[in-house]
């Protein structure tokens, strides 16, 4: 049963983190967005990697304002995919995890490939997580899909171009139980792309987030968890999402989640295995602020596998021999 104390002390925090928030211009995010994030912490935060044991896969699709069309009629809806996989070494504390995005928006795709690694360390109750990770960002550019409204004269209106860079992240997370925060920061070395001979230059910026999240059995099976996620581009200016998810015996939950200035959405979660080991997510988000510029409605499905660690025990059984008894 959790303490009035601690419930209070939540919701304080909450309402004063969203009130500063609130009053943030927003500015343009170029890292993929997740409505079921709070499932996904690695993608944000290498510290998670390897952080509950076992060995964990997942992968994600996101189709984001579905049916999108720009004013010339051209698509150009965000499409994502996000694969994850995970695992530790016990003996020395040690996770690692890999992680692959691809996503599509417009003229643009990226695919990022991150390898990542972490260090977990108890202290009494609690559990102090550092994590990092390298890899590659790869930027194309299809200019025969660009729309430009005064191009540059170097600009090509054809073909398609590619350019990669190395790409740095780093993060720490600190888990007591009932509650966790993690604090992390990618694209740490702010790559540059450079397309068309310089006339179309994209830096990606460095964005930081702050995930807090609460856990508490009211009764029974029944499991809560509300969380928030905290978005910064550049320390300039802000964005955040908010959830509240329920669990049953760890077998079917649901919730609802609010994207500020953007969306609400509804997520539902189901076990399909006996053990609970794969589990299927769907979220339905709905654009309640900016309709105007955006298709109503976006879909993002996700299964996730858990393979415990297996420990087989050899039991000895007694056979009888006519002389001895072993």
């Amino acid at each position: 049963m959790i303490q009035n104390g601690h419930w209070k002390y939540f919701f304080k925090s909450l309402i004063v983190l969203l009130f500063l928030v609130s009053f943030t211009s927003v500015m343009a995010q170029q890292d993929a967005q997740f409505t079921q994030y709070m499932y996904n912490g690695m993608y944000y935060n290498p510290a998670f990697a390897g952080k509950d044991g076992g060995f964990r896969f997942s992968a994600l699709h996101r189709s984001q304002w579905a049916n999108y069309s720009t004013s010339s009629g051209q698509g150009g809806a965000p499409t994502t995919q996000l694969l994850t996989a995970q695992g530790r070494l016990d003996s020395k504390n040690i996770g690692y995890g890999l992680t692959l995005v691809n996503d599509q928006i417009g003229a643009s795709s990226n695919l990022e490939v991150n390898l990542q690694g972490s260090y977990h360390r108890k202290f009494n109750r609690a559990t102090i997580s550092f994590g990092a990770s390298v890899g590659i960002f790869s930027s194309s550019l299809d200019y025969g899909e660009l729309v430009v409204v005064n191009p540059e004269p170097n600009l090509p209106t054809a073909g398609k171009e590619s350019q990669m860079n190395l790409n740095f992240s780093a993060g720490l997370l600190f888990d007591r139980g009932n509650y966790y925060i993690g604090l992390s920061s990618r694209h740490l070395n702010q790559p540059d792309f450079d397309f068309g001979d310089g006339s179309y230059a994209n830096q990606l910026k460095n964005h930081s987030y702050l995930l807090f999240g609460y856990r508490f059995r009211p009764v029974g099976q029944l499991a809560i968890e509300p969380s928030f996620l905290i978005k910064s581009v550049s320390f300039n200016n802000f964005s955040y999402d908010v959830s509240v998810i329920a669990t049953h015996a760890n077998k079917i939950s649901g919730g609802l989640a609010y994207r500020g200035e953007e969306s609400i959405s509804f997520i539902l979660g189901y076990s399909i295995l006996r053990d609970n080991s794969l589990k299927l997510g769907y979220a339905f988000d709905l654009v309640v602020s900016g309709a105007s510029a955006k298709a109503p409605t976006s879909h993002e499905l996700m299964l996730r596998y858990t393979l415990s660690d297996i420990s087989r025990q050899v039991e000895r059984v007694i056979q009888r021999t006519p002389r001895f008894r072993f």
